[in-house]
Parts: structure tokens; C-alpha cells; sequence
């Protein structure tokens, strides 16, 4: 018998079915995985990217805590020009260097893979958006436009529930437990869509990948440290910004993403009504991303 996790849209083990070769199905957030490269950077982190498209302009695309290439390539699907994905530190086969890890670093991750790709425009979730609010800190006019989907930290550290749910997430991987890092992943996916094929295709995609890869140890202390200092540094950014944020979403409170949009001098603020919004207004997401960046 094939008891596997995570279960079948059906909601029953797959015991009987022989195997055979699925590709991709229509609606589901995630693409096959291309090869992809690593890079030196000039800060002496090897980091994982991958790069599709041609022509400009050229956007880099910053992944959130735990995720990775897989789950920030359907937001740059409709956008045009050359787009720069890749692994921060820590995530996949990205280096990771000793020491404890800021959002300064992860900004640094950031700003060499735009520089080597020569990217002139930005677009950060959850914990990418956090590295780009500190490298547009330190670096004003380093893009001219930034997309900030679902920001979850800006001056004030994240709710214990995020530290939780990393913890249990890395203690998991340590320990080889398949079936309780499905249960921490599954938690990002509405309650009403779980359990539909296209989901359980990406929990399965996920999953194997976070068992193979894993995630470094030094990614625990981010949840407690803050994107920038003060959001007043944010105050003489030039690019022209959208921020995007969901009610409902505890790890990711639409308090910050209004905080984020006032602090900006040119930013554009747009709030989904309910969580998981990556499933529940795909189209609509794709369409508002992609007409801001091209």
C-alpha cells in the first residue's frame, strides 16, 4: 500500500493506482523545475539562479522564508523582459555562511544577483520583500519600480506565531519527518482549496524539495530581527512601488503592508479582501503584477 503525505484530493491513500506520468495541471500555482546555475556573488555567498526571458526590462524576483525559484516564477508569468530568479542564503543550493543572518544580508543577497543581471526593477514576498525594503533603505534609487507582495516585517518584528512556525518547520526537516513538514506547509494553503489537486500537487512538489534541500539553521533567527530600523529610512526611495497585502493573513498582517505604502514616496497600495490569495485570485494577481512591471 502507497500511504503517502500529502494525501490525495480525495482525501484517501493513492493504494491501488499504478504510477504513471502526470504533467502539469491547468490552475496549479507552481511550474516544472528548469536547471538551474550558481553564481559567485561579490560578497562571497554562492547563490542558486535562474534566469528566463530576454530582452528589458529585467526583473529579479526575491522569495519568501522557507520557499524558493518554484514559488515566486507564477508571479512573473505574464511579465515581460528578462526575470532573475533565485535562492537567498540558506534555501536550496545556496550557500550558508556562518553567523547569524539579517535582513541586511539577505538585502546584500539581493542587490548583487540585481547587479550582476543588471535588473531594474524588484518585486519581494514576505521575507523578499522585507530584503527589498532594506536595500531600497540603504540603496534609494537602486530600482524603478518594486512590487512588495504580502509583506510580513517592516520596523516592528514579526508575531510569535511566525517564529513558531519556523521552528517547527526546521525541526521537522532536521529530523526527516515528511509528515509533519507537510502539516507546517499545508498551513499557507486555504482551508477551502486544500485539498484540490492543484494543491496537493504543489504541497507534493514542496515537500519533496524541502526533503531533499532543506533549509540552514542560521534562517531561524530572521523572524525576531526587523526589515529596517525605522521606516522613515524608507522616505527617499524613487521607485515607483506597489505594495500588496490580504486581510486575514496572520503571518502576514495588512497592518504592514499600509504601514509599508505610506512610508514610500510613490507607492500604490491594494488589499485582497481574504488570505491565500496565490490560489484564490490567481488571475487577478498576475494581471495587477504584470501590468505594473511592463
Amino acid at each position: 500500500m502507497d500511504f503517502r503525505w500529502p494525501p490525495p484530493p480525495d482525501g484517501r491513500p493513492d493504494r491501488f493506482r499504478p504510477p504513471v506520468t502526470r504533467g502539469p495541471q491547468t490552475g496549479r500555482p507552481t511550474l516544472p523545475a528548469p536547471p538551474t546555475e550558481q553564481i559567485a556573488t561579490p560578497h562571497g555567498v554562492e547563490l542558486e539562479w535562474l534566469i528566463t526571458g530576454d530582452g528589458n526590462p529585467v526583473t529579479v524576483f526575491a522569495h519568501g522564508l522557507g520557499s524558493g525559484i518554484a514559488e515566486t516564477r507564477p508571479l512573473g508569468s505574464a511579465v515581460s523582459g528578462r526575470k532573475v530568479f533565485f535562492q537567498f542564503r540558506g534555501h536550496g543550493h545556496s550557500a550558508s555562511p556562518g553567523g547569524v543572518w539579517t535582513y541586511a544580508d539577505l538585502a546584500r543577497d539581493l542587490r548583487a544577483v540585481a547587479d550582476l543581471s543588471g535588473a531594474t526593477r524588484a518585486l519581494g514576498v514576505s521575507l523578499g520583500a522585507g530584503a527589498l525594503c532594506r536595500l531600497l533603505a540603504d540603496n534609494p534609487g537602486r530600482f524603478e519600480r518594486a512590487v512588495f507582495f504580502l509583506p510580513a516585517v517592516l520596523d516592528t518584528a514579526r508575531p510569535a506565531a511566525a517564529q513558531e512556525r519556523l521552528t517547527a518547520l526546521l525541526e521537522a526537516i532536521e529530523a526527516g519527518d515528511a509528515a509533519a513538514v507537510a502539516d507546517v506547509i499545508s498551513m499557507e494553503v486555504p482551508t477551502q482549496v486544500r485539498n484540490s489537486p492543484p494543491v496537493w500537487a504543489f504541497l507534493r512538489q514542496r515537500l519533496d524539495q524541502l526533503m531533499r534541500d532543506g533549509l540552514a539553521a542560521g534562517l531561524g533567527s530572521l523572524p525576531a530581527q526587523v526589515a529596517v530600523e525605522d521606516r522613515a529610512d524608507l522616505a527617499k526611495v524613487t521607485a515607483k512601488c506597489l505594495v500588496i497585502g490580504s486581510r486575514g493573513d496572520d503571518l502576514h498582517p495588512v497592518t504592514v503592508a499600509e504601514q509599508l505604502a505610506e512610508s514610500l514616496p510613490d507607492a500604490e497600495l491594494h488589499i485582497y479582501d481574504r488570505p491565500g490569495v496565490v490560489w484564490t485570485q490567481r488571475a487577478d494577481l498576475r494581471t495587477r503584477i504584470s501590468s505594473f512591471l511592463n
